[in-house]
């Protein structure tokens, strides 16, 4: 199962990077500044890129404290004599330290430049929110690059009382995603140009139906398209041709289509010419008027 996979590769990933800064802090800094390095961009990026979600947004944050805890204690930790290690090891160390900080800048910047930005409101009306798929194409974005040009689409979740977002790790159980059955609104004034909800949801982790299965409302504007995916069966409530107002009530979301688990598939694409609308120029998303990256997570500013 790649949820368990990915858990497990976290905390896995986690536990080497507090294994290398706790050596370094036991060795003198000509012996152990590339166990250092490599720590330090190990931890970063677990902490950054981890999937920490799927046990609870607070194991990552417990992982942080403990990391710098870990990195305070090799400046007062006492040294003890140890042998150099190997040129090779040091250089192997320390060009994965920088592969590893390279990701870890670029999860902020990403690889495809300053993004054209579309400001919408926040479609749910819960309290918070989690960016499980998202960011500024790659490397944070992996999953959608590739899918007609989706760089800088978002998979959207809602947490529950425990920071996670669902009652277990893993769950064929619909109900136990905290954002199964959530109402959809309107991120902002248009008309439907698409709307259809005859589709049964996946039940977890099977998604054999695929994307042309996928229950959606797309919605148009003066200057771009909207496209809303993975909603609940027979949940729809717009129909083709409807004028929409921010906040109207859309559908509930569901797990539909080419999806694993229950969330919301959100992109944006400018209106240009007679083109398909999945082939306009993607829009980084912006809700009340603030971006997010992959990992993020959404307070709903009207909670």
């Amino acid at each position: 199962m790649i949820i368990y996979a990915l858990l497990g590769m976290t905390l896995l990933l986690a536990f080497l990077s507090l294994r290398f800064v706790w050596l370094a802090g036991k060795r003198p800094p000509g012996v152990s500044f590339s166990y250092l390095f490599l720590g330090i961009g190990l931890g970063t990026f677990v902490y950054l890129f981890g999937t920490w979600v799927y046990l609870s947004i607070y194991a990552g944050y417990l992982f942080g404290v403990l990391f710098l805890l870990d990195l305070l204690a090799v400046f007062i930790r006492k040294k003890s004599p140890h042998t150099p290690p190997a040129r090779w090891k040091v250089r192997a160390n320390l060009g994965l330290a920088v592969l590893l900080l390279t990701l870890n800048l670029l999860y902020f910047t990403g690889t495809t430049g300053k993004p054209a930005v579309i400001e919408l409101s926040f479609p749910f009306r819960g309290n918070r929110y989690y960016v499980l798929q998202g960011g500024k194409g790659l490397p944070t974005n992996v999953f959608h690059f590739s899918l007609r040009g989706a760089i800088y689409a978002m998979d959207i979740v809602k947490l529950n009382r425990f920071g996670g977002r669902a009652d277990k790790v893993f769950s064929r159980n619909l109900p136990d995603y905290e954002i199964f059955g959530d109402t959809l609104y309107a991120p902002c004034n248009g008309r439907v140009v698409r709307a259809y909800s005859n589709n049964p949801d996946n039940i977890p982790p099977n998604m054999k139906r695929g994307p042309k299965n996928t229950n959606q409302v797309l919605l148009e504007t003066d200057s771009c398209y909207i496209f809303m995916g993975h909603l609940r069966m027979n949940s729809v409530l717009v129909h083709d041709g409807d004028e929409v107002v921010t906040g109207q009530p859309l559908a509930c979301i569901g797990n539909s289509g080419f999806s694993t688990e229950p969330h919301l598939h959100i992109q944006v694409h400018k209106k240009q010419g007679d083109i398909p609308w999945y082939l306009g120029t993607p829009l980084y998303i912006h809700f009340n008027g603030k971006g997010y990256l992959l990992n993020d997570v959404i307070r709903n500013p009207g909670h």
